[in-house]
């Protein structure tokens, strides 16, 4: 209980930095980079997102993920460091984080405004099957491989147990991008649709498990007793207020705005106050700040109050805000890690397990569950794609020490690949004859 308070206590004490303190720049140095970065940034992720639709029928947000990793070390900073090192200086990373967690919050903010409560009540088995699914099969998975990973040198800490270890390799395989995953959705126009809404309720549920188990093992690995139960007890108790009260309280704002026919500024800045404490709250007891945004999101009056919360925040969150979370884990990433045939082996060898205890498993649970092959199939695929949520997790192991940096390099690669063949195994799976059929065409404008 003392180091549940103490972790309480110091929710607001430095935690890092996560770069070197900089001690020669001045906060017009700051801006100047910034606003640099931000051009810089915008340019190669509408190209590179460009090129990736044209050239490998990868939806805007992947390209948008290669673009992040393009930015950094594994491109840019290997061909040109001297440029790589002026545009993206280490001093300037907290900035860049920050509006990176803004932007990707608020994406996830207005992905919860457009999820379907009613087809979630209609999806409660199936969604609960495949969420389970996705998370006991790529434990199990852990389980075999991870104590012949603990005999390779440097792929973990030295002092890890093989229970923590094991725990942090399942957590890595369990996890689904969820943000990346809510873009595929939406990008597809698969918002309204079953296996749209069967897929994010099971992400979602399947990411706060792989973060409570990361909090658990930081607490073991040395993080104390108070940062699991802080995590997890908390994140409960703030899902359930916002759950209970949450609708409750953006009635009358919803009412407003109905009568009004518009939202105002004011009613505006009440919503992004309220995304705001929700987003800080998850990110403080260690969950994330997106599920703060998404759940609340999930809450808000439908009707003309979302059409406006979309119509003003959107453009803005997705062009400018949410390409400086791809490009800041990006900037910590390394793709010439991997560098020899039996580190290689090592890799392709987590990849497929990944693959088959993720993307395997959730296809067979949306099976028993009752859905018709093409939807498990297209469920299987969504899941089986880990995105940057992954990269954070591993970022989080490799600073702490669990990991090192070669494994952290194979989690990369698995992160990416898994992430590239979720477009197109889910447009051979179920995206094609949707589309044949006139199922998507009849989705597409809702969503």
């Amino acid at each position: 209980m003392n180091s549940l308070w103490s972790t309480i206590a110091t929710a607001l004490s430095p935690h890092g930095p996560a770069v070197t303190t900089a001690k020669s720049y001045t906060p017009g140095d700051f801006s100047i980079h910034f606003f640099l970065q931000l051009a810089v940034i915008l340019v190669a992720c509408r190209v590179v997102g460009w090129l990736g639709q044209k050239l490998l029928a990868q939806p805007q947000v992947v390209g948008e993920m290669i673009a992040g990793v393009v930015l950094g070390p594994s491109l840019l900073g290997l061909f040109w460091p001297d440029a790589q090192a002026a545009i993206f200086p280490a001093e300037t990373k907290n900035v860049l984080y920050a509006g990176a967690q803004l932007g990707v919050g608020l994406y996830m903010f207005l992905v919860g405004t457009t999820l379907r409560i009613d087809q979630v009540k209609t999806k409660v088995k199936s969604a609960a099957g495949v969420s389970l699914a996705g998370i006991a099969a790529p434990f199990a998975v852990a389980m075999l491989i991870t104590p012949l990973l603990l005999n390779v040198p440097g792929l973990f800490a030295p002092q890890i147990s093989t229970l923590n270890a094991t725990l942090f390799m399942g957590a890595c395989i369990a996890l689904t991008a969820f943000p990346m995953l809510a873009r595929i959705i939406n990008e597809r126009g698969l918002a309204g649709s079953a296996v749209g809404t069967l897929s994010l309720a099971a992400g979602a549920f399947d990411d706060v498990c792989s973060w409570c188990v990361l909090a658990i093992v930081l607490a073991t690995f040395g993080g104390g007793a108070g940062v699991a139960i802080l995590a997890i007890g908390g994140g409960m108790i703030w899902i359930a207020i916002v759950i209970l009260i949450g609708p409750r309280l953006f009635a009358p704002l919803a009412a407003r705005v109905e009568r009004e026919g518009r939202m105002s500024h004011g009613v505006l800045a009440i919503t992004l106050t309220a995304f705001c404490v929700s987003a800080f709250l998850m990110d403080t007891i260690g969950i994330h700040a997106i599920f703060g945004g998404f759940i609340l999101g999930a809450v808000m009056p439908r009707g003309l109050f979302t059409d406006e919360i979309k119509r003003q925040i959107e453009p803005l969150a997705v062009v400018l805000l949410l390409p400086m979370f791809f490009t800041y884990s990006g900037l910590n990433t390394r793709m010439d890690m991997v560098n020899s045939p039996a580190l290689l082996l090592i890799a392709l060898g987590i990849l497929i397990a990944s693959i088959l205890a993720k993307g395997g498993a959730c296809y067979l649970a949306a099976r028993l569950a009752g859905e018709d092959n093409r939807t498990a199939l297209g469920v299987g695929a969504l899941m089986n794609s880990r995105g940057l949520m992954e990269l954070i997790i591993i970022n989080i192991g490799l600073q702490k020490g669990i990991i090192g940096p070669t494994l952290f390099s194979m989690l990369v690669l698995m992160a990416i690949v898994t992430t590239m063949m979720a477009g197109p195994l889910f447009e051979a799976f179920y995206g094609k004859k949707a589309r044949e059929s006139g199922e998507l065409n009849a989705i597409a404008p809702a969503a």
